[in-house]
């Protein structure tokens, strides 16, 4: 029997934070290394782990993945939430690709110098209340089913949770005009499997202490871990 997928990241959310989402959701326990220091990430880098010289990096069914989204990609495909065929996939990675641009603004914000951060905080507000959740909002309202695509969880149910939550971190009342996409959250939130990732003591991150943002900037950017 195959053990335990290996997650090797840093103690944070990061671009790894989507891949816990989804082997929670999908019931896959999993196991994590830690980068310490820089020296925990250069040794991966020089023994020929990493394929690009970046994180986050996957051990999985004798594979080392990276490449977040290959390695979403995968995660979905063996576990039945990435759609019943092509369109549905089609779809699927329309709104995922979608709610990842949004994260990624989200995720950025903590990192944001004094001087821009209301700017970019005003940024993510705007783009999530005009252009993503609208959408998400008429998909579901439409289709009038519990699900983004095909009446079935998937991963596009997973990573709009996981956004909608950071979007609230920002600001609270976020889907205050959005009714639908509330009762999807609930909905979605007692999912058993990810009730269990939302509870404390599980291996969700929280949200990146500013205390330890010159850490960050000093330890993490300059090794290149953008995917």
């Amino acid at each position: 029997m195959a053990g335990k997928p290996k997650l090797y990241y840093f103690n944070g959310r990061g671009r790894m934070e989507t891949i816990r989402w989804l082997l929670a959701a999908a019931g896959i326990e999993f196991e994590e290394q830690f980068f310490e220091t820089r020296e925990g990430l250069l040794k991966l880098q020089q023994d020929g782990s990493l394929l690009f010289q970046q994180v986050p990096m996957v051990e999985i069914d004798g594979m080392k993945m990276v490449q977040t989204r290959a390695i979403l990609n995968y995660i979905a495909g063996k576990h039945s939430l990435y759609g019943k065929d092509l369109k549905e996939r089609a779809l699927i990675d329309m709104y995922v690709e979608a709610t990842m641009d949004l994260n990624e603004m989200i995720m950025h914000y903590p990192i944001q110098p004094p001087e821009t951060k209301a700017k970019h905080l005003a940024t993510i507000i705007e783009k999530a209340t005009t252009r993503y959740f609208p959408v998400y909002e008429k998909a579901l309202k439409d289709h009038g089913q519990d699900f983004l695509v095909g009446n079935r969880f998937s991963r596009a149910d997973v990573q709009l949770l996981e956004t909608i939550l950071m979007a609230e971190e920002c600001k609270p009342d976020m889907l205050s005009k959005f009714p639908v996409l509330q009762a999807f959250k609930a909905k979605i939130s007692n999912i058993p499997t990810i009730k269990k990732f939302l509870q404390p003591g599980s291996q969700r991150k929280p949200p990146l202490d500013e205390k330890l943002i010159p850490k960050v900037m000093s330890d993490i950017k300059p090794l290149a871990l953008r995917e």
